[in-house]
């Protein structure tokens, strides 16, 4: 394999745009950086989600009481969903000189991701409704925060698609905005990541 081939070979664009491609390693390194320092906070949460989960009920509903499976389960859908449909806005960039298929996948990974907010807002307003308040005890602070910070991440990361999409129009889809999208393209495969971790931690052993 060339150099050229191994430099973040799953989403480069050295097809379209050599010279970008190039710009990429240093970018990218540095991205994967915050990246691994934004894991960090997840493991940190989860392991506060954890101890909570055993030694902070103070006599409220347990992780078996708040779980919701079916609801899991769609979310989970939607967001792996999302990755799919961004992975092809990617391979898009990489070998297609239009933006027209690029950009309808990355719409559809927006569409994706407000559908998987909109189901995450539904399960906190249950859990509101049936007097399941953060302030109930340690777990239920750990829950709401585990899942409203990654909730926080699929937010920012849907404001960062807008802005991209309007730069894609101005000034058009030139190689900073690429790069942008490449970003965008690791952080968003991220929170899957991040959620594969929920789903197991928090669904799965939560309904054991």
């Amino acid at each position: 394999m060339s150099d050229q081939q191994s430099l973040h070979a799953g989403v480069n664009i050295g097809r379209t745009d050599p010279e970008a491609h190039e710009e990429a390693g240093p970018v990218m390194f540095g991205f994967w950086v915050f990246l691994m320092s934004d894991l960090v906070l997840f493991a940190l949460l989860l392991a506060t989600y954890s101890a909570m989960s055993l030694h902070g009920i103070a006599g409220g509903p347990t992780p078996k009481d708040v779980t919701d499976l079916k609801s899991a389960g769609i979310e989970t859908a939607l967001l792996l969903a999302s990755s799919f449909t961004f992975g092809m806005a990617s391979l898009a960039q990489k070998y297609r000189d239009d933006r027209a298929p690029m950009v309808a996948w990355m719409v559809a990974t927006a569409l994706l991701g407000i559908a998987f907010l909109g189901f995450e807002a539904r399960d906190f307003v249950k859990l509101a409704e049936e007097g399941h308040m953060p302030q109930r005890s340690g777990f239920l602070s750990a829950h709401f925060t585990l899942l409203g910070c990654h909730g926080l991440h699929v937010s920012a990361g849907l404001v960062w698609m807008a802005v991209l999409f309007v730069q894609m129009r101005v000034p058009g889809l030139e190689r900073l905005v690429r790069l942008r999208i490449m970003r965008l393209a690791l952080f968003w495969h991220m929170l899957d990541v991040v959620w594969i971790a929920i789903l197991t931690f928090v669904f799965l052993y939560g309904a054991a």
